[in-house]
């Protein structure tokens, strides 16, 4: 299936380079480690291929498929979502890895619902903020009933547990409120209501308690809860501003947790250097840009509303997992998009992107 030739170029060349970047770091990070736990190096690299195959193919259908239709999927999408989070619950139907309820077992794969229900959110929202217009200004018509869906989902990734999913949902949220004209009063209220619940549910429970204790001051416990965020430090350390080389980066090797996919960005920062760090960022950062430009220039308010959540989305989880690695925020398990190992997260982000290639097809896409 080719491309339509009418779509913003540069947002396509863009997704092109980080998903190839995140091919070859997968399997840089993970060849070591894949031949020890399956006796095959290309373990990892072998399957991310299939989902960047999967994810490519979607993407390509999604910029022939008006994104005007994706108004009457919005609600089913979301509900669908939903459902397959309560599936997680389910025994012998959701997979717990590391004390987190988060993966469905289906035949031949694993998914991932917290990363369609981002995508569904975003769907559901621009199509109910474009409906009721005006009426978002309102509190009860308006603003209470997206409240109350938010909580819902909230509710229900808080339980699995995935506070990082949570918070990412909930940011998209409020951004896409802010843009349609919700009163900064009840932005401002709910976010002084929900400090008090933020605080509980980070300080009362011993492990995320002790991640924001590490964040604050990794080398006082630097073997158990600072070792993640010294151990990522280090790898940006040890690159300089040229990096070691391509596969020669030594915090891979059962040093740096979860190098394929939650600190993959720090494994570029130790192989790649200051210039592979700064190339990255300012990828995510032009993708955002061009994201932004698609959605001023649509007239059409749902594929406004829809091109702004997408890339809110896209560079929200960006920016949280980059600095996560560079020990600007608290660790968290969340994917670098595109380039983190991972089917769901990969194929969720094409898909994204081939809807804003859709939308910026119907502004002329790019001169």
């Amino acid at each position: 299936m080719m491309l339509r030739r009418d779509v913003d170029t540069s947002l396509l060349v863009l997704t092109v380079a980080l998903t190839c970047i995140g091919v070859v770091m997968i399997y840089s990070s993970s060849a070591i480690m894949a031949e020890e736990r399956f006796h095959d190096g290309f373990y990892f690299l072998k399957r991310q291929l299939v989902y960047t195959l999967v994810g490519f193919i979607l993407m390509a259908a999604a910029t022939y498929f008006k994104y005007q239709n994706w108004r009457k999927l919005a609600v089913p999408a979301l509900l669908g979502s939903i459902f397959l989070l309560l599936l997680l619950f389910i025994p012998g139907v959701g997979v717990r890895v590391g004390g987190a309820l988060r993966w469905l077992r289906i035949p031949g794969l694993t998914l991932q619902p917290a990363e369609l229900v981002k995508l569904s959110m975003v769907l559901y929202l621009a199509h109910s903020l474009t409906r009721k217009k005006e009426k978002v200004r309102s509190l009860s018509k308006g603003y209470l009933p997206y409240m109350i869906v938010l909580g819902l989902l909230l509710a229900m990734l808080l339980k699995q547990p995935d506070l990082g999913s949570a918070m990412i949902i909930a940011g998209v949220a409020l951004g896409m409120l802010i843009v349609a004209g919700v009163r900064w009063q009840y932005i401002g209220l709910t976010v002084l209501m929900s400090l008090p619940v933020l605080y509980f549910l980070v300080m009362q429970v011993d492990y995320r308690r002790r991640r924001i204790l590490a964040f604050l001051n990794p080398w006082e416990d630097p073997f158990d809860t600072g070792f993640q965020i010294i151990q990522s430090l280090v790898a940006f350390g040890n690159g300089g501003i040229f990096g070691q080389g391509l596969g020669i980066g030594e915090q891979k090797l059962f040093y740096l947790p979860e190098a394929h996919t939650d600190f993959i960005f720090s494994v570029i920062g130790e192989e790649l250097g200051l210039v592979g760090v700064l190339v990255v960022a300012a990828l995510f950062l032009t993708m955002v840009l061009c994201g932004i430009r698609i959605a001023l220039k649509c007239t059409d308010p749902f594929g406004r509303n829809l091109a702004f959540g997408l890339t809110l989305l896209l560079g929200l989880e960006a920016f949280v997992n980059l600095s996560v690695c560079m020990g600007l925020l608290p660790t968290k398990g969340l994917a670098l998009p595109f380039i983190s190992y991972g089917g769901t997260s990969l194929v969720v982000c094409l898909v994204s992107v081939g809807i804003l290639l859709n939308i910026s097809s119907s502004t002329g896409g790019q001169p």
